[in-house]
């Protein structure tokens, strides 16, 4: 049976190319652009390189202040760090490193930016970064401040050319500082938010940002929260709220602290309201946007499947006189439009791929690495399968009401 339906299914869409070309297009674009959003969601949501402590770890990056006239938003200061966060006793480490910034440095009378980043021991302790060449940043060198530092893959071949030999023990230069490298690490795209940087630098080399003796919550710092387990992370969690709930105000212009240590998706989504989370916009925005591509291909769809029913009414009128009962023609006209559908889904995957290696190609967002992997191909089936189910059954259903000598003096 299935067989006849896809014959029947190649029949009409060889009928009216021009229509079937318009619904092609129409599938075939509105899934590329579906696919390219889910394979980049899916990378900053579930590439866990270099973080794969993920299930274990909280992420403390934001404070607010607020009062009735005014607010202050910002990044934690080392002093709430180590006074306040350095205390939890359900941690069993705390990585801590800075924002990244940008500083421009000169080779052989070439422009080379660099974005660098402040980080202690623990910062590498936590995290499983994959070294190509030497090792991380060791406690020792940041108690005693030396000018070490781990560079990435492409700032190893922009500062020291594109050859293959080793740059351990060479020496390069970073906010106005000479440091030596010490190891080199795979790349981070910039999405990866609270890891990205070009060069790691101990936390005591830093000239303005490293300031223990500052009593004020606000800074640059970022916090990476490591539990035992994961069944401690929620302990852990709520332990910082206990924590932050019983700061002092610093300022008498501020009545209300704000501070979350959130999972990374969380911190990810945080729509900057410290008072709640942006999980339900992020959620929302993405569903809106996706329903919104989703309307116009299919309302087109739909109209399109309406005319070609007119343009069958005597067939269905012949197939019904000769017994075909209404379920028999819904089901059949559903699976045509499947078929159609999953036609139109396989060229999106294509299109989807020439895509992404256009925008892998074109480095929009440096060290970014889109692919279509099981998980985006999974959106791609369901899809499909949403696709050819909302735009098939409005059309299939006018197709089984239609009256059998009405349909054979069409």
């Amino acid at each position: 049976m299935l067989k006849n339906y896809f014959k029947i299914a190649i029949a009409v869409l060889k009928r009216r190319k021009f229509f079937t070309f318009i619904s092609l297009f129409g599938i075939s674009f509105t899934l590329t652009i579906l696919l390219v959003l889910a394979a980049f969601i899916d990378k900053a949501v579930n590439d866990t390189y270099p973080d794969r402590k993920r299930n274990r770890s909280l992420y403390a990056n934001k404070l607010e202040l607020r009062g009735k006239e005014s607010m202050n938003s910002s990044s934690l200061s080392y002093y709430f760090i180590n006074e306040y966060v350095s205390k939890l006793k359900t941690p069993v480490n705390i990585g801590i490193s800075t924002r990244y910034e940008s500083t421009n440095t000169y080779v052989n009378n070439r422009k080379v930016v660099i974005d660098y980043k402040y980080t202690n021991a623990a910062f590498w302790d936590i995290l499983e970064f994959e070294f190509i060449e030497g090792k991380a940043i060791t406690k020792q060198q940041v108690d005693n401040a030396e000018h070490v530092a781990v560079i990435t893959e492409a700032l190893k071949k922009e500062y020291f050319g594109d050859g293959n030999s080793p740059v351990i023990g060479k020496y390069i230069e970073a906010d106005n500082v000479k440091y030596r490298v010490c190891g080199v690490v795979k790349d981070l795209p910039v999405i990866s938010y609270l890891f990205y940087s070009n060069i790691y630098l101990p936390i005591t080399t830093s000239k303005t940002k490293f300031n223990t003796n500052k009593d004020w919550y606000m800074g640059n710092f970022n916090a990476i929260l490591l539990a035992k387990d994961a069944a401690d992370v929620p302990k852990m969690q709520k332990e910082y709220a206990d924590m932050i709930a019983k700061l002092t105000m610093p300022d008498k212009q501020f009545d209300r602290i704000n501070g979350h240590a959130d999972t990374y998706l969380q911190g990810y989504v945080r729509s900057g309201n410290e008072e709640r989370s942006g999980m339900l916009y992020a959620i929302l925005t993405v569903t809106l946007f996706a329903l919104f591509v989703m309307l116009l291909p299919t309302l087109n769809l739909v109209n399109i499947n309406v005319t070609r029913i007119m343009e069958r009414s005597s067939e269905i009128g012949v197939r019904k006189a000769f017994g075909a009962s209404s379920k028999t023609l819904v089901y059949q006209f559903i699976v045509e439009n499947l078929i159609l559908t999953f036609f139109g889904g396989a060229i999106g995957i294509v299109l989807t791929v020439l895509v992404l290696y256009y925008i892998n190609s074109a480095n929009f967002i440096a060290n970014l690495d889109l692919t279509v992997n099981f998980t985006v191909l999974g959106y791609a089936m369901l899809a499909c399968l949403v696709f050819g189910l909302v735009s098939g059954v409005y059309p299939a259903w006018r197709m089984s009401k239609l009256n059998i000598v009405k349909a054979l003096k069409a």
